[in-house]
């Protein structure tokens, strides 16, 4: 006899249909950060934490230096040693279910599809993603210590709002700024730099001054629309008004965030049941549900993550936006992050 399929909110529920769907539900603000190489898969970590562990620690190297010598024949060629070290990072757990009352579903005569619920959780966890990468962006930003490789990245937060040490107009972005503040940070490294992600008032100020395009997309009824992603002076930008804010009226200052290839390394964790649906006969008269888990990782690249007290299996997401769980590991001028703040 064939098992009946699962419903849920009265459509058949194929867990792992779904589940391939999920995963391959595109959202365009997350492709384009991944498509920038700011946000990058790292096969490495995957291949460490695909068996259920909840930290790991990856090689980082230094810059290949030395001095040539001179080829005569007669000169010694002299070895300088690589040199390099290692950081470490966490997975997090998250779940998070949905449910419909069979009341309201019999009083409004039908559900949406399943494509369409598909659609909506990934968007969901997608905006979550992107929300907790400006979380850790603010944690490692507000790094700070005593020693040269400290004073070197309190050179990556470019402050433009009162004494600017670049470009600007009446402290707003200006056409060059965002050039000046990564070569102030990084130097000749500046030609790494892939992705901008800045408040929407940030984003209105440069599209008027002609420096910035917005991305269009044409929908299913044929009229052309605005994407939230634009690019500017060779990067791509992603609009995302959940970039910091703080102060109001002519003291608002907004931070805009500017990453080079491999900023962020990111991998899928191993997680059993990553969805199931059930259903609750009593709750409400009767109710279906749709739980989703994942476990996965986004390292800032170049620092590391020390489990805090009071951790449990996973970070909360305050342990991982703490600042004082991060530490720069890496030399500073090779971290490819720049943070912008600016009055528009």
């Amino acid at each position: 006899m064939n098992k009946a399929m699962a419903t849920y909110l009265n459509f058949p529920y194929d867990p792992e249909l779904f589940l391939y769907n999920w995963q391959n539900e595109k959202d365009p603000i997350l492709t384009a950060m991944l498509d920038s190489g700011a946000v990058r898969e790292d096969a490495t970590i995957k291949g460490l934490i695909q068996n259920g562990s909840d930290n790991y620690t990856i090689p980082f190297y230094k810059t290949i230096g030395g001095t040539p010598e001179n080829y005569d024949g007669a000169t010694d060629i002299t070895i300088t040693e690589t040199e390099g070290g290692s950081q470490s990072g966490i997975v997090y757990g998250r779940a998070h279910a949905w449910g419909a009352r069979d009341f309201i579903i019999d009083y409004n005569s039908g559900a949406d599809p399943m494509k369409q619920i598909t659609s909506q959780v990934a968007k969901f966890w997608a905006k979550q993603k992107q929300t907790r990468l400006i979380n850790l962006a603010e944690a490692i930003f507000a790094i700070t210590g005593t020693g040269d490789n400290y004073d070197a990245w309190a050179k990556h937060v470019v402050d433009i709002t009162s004494t600017p040490p670049v470009s600007h107009t009446s402290n707003k972005i200006a056409a060059t700024t965002i050039g000046e503040a990564i070569q102030y940070a990084v130097g000749d490294a500046a030609d790494e730099f892939s992705l901008a992600v800045m408040h929407s008032k940030v984003a209105t100020n440069l599209a008027g001054l002609e420096i910035l395009e917005y991305r269009k997309y044409t929908d299913a009824q044929g009229i052309q629309r605005l994407l939230r992603i634009a690019d500017i002076n060779g990067m791509t930008v992603v609009i995302d008004d959940g970039c910091p804010v703080t102060g109001t009226g002519s003291s608002t200052k907004y931070t805009t965030y500017l990453f080079g290839n491999g900023a962020f390394l990111t991998a899928p964790a191993n997680c059993d049941k990553p969805v199931e649906s059930g259903r609750d006969p009593l709750k409400y008269g009767g109710r279906e549900y749709l739980v989703t888990r994942l476990r996965e990782t986004i390292h800032p690249n170049g620092f590391s993550f020390t489990k805090p007290v009071g951790y449990a299996g996973s970070p909360s997401e305050a342990q991982l936006a703490a600042t004082a769980n991060w530490d720069i590991i890496a030399n500073a001028k090779n971290i490819a992050m720049v943070k912008l703040v600016s009055k528009g």
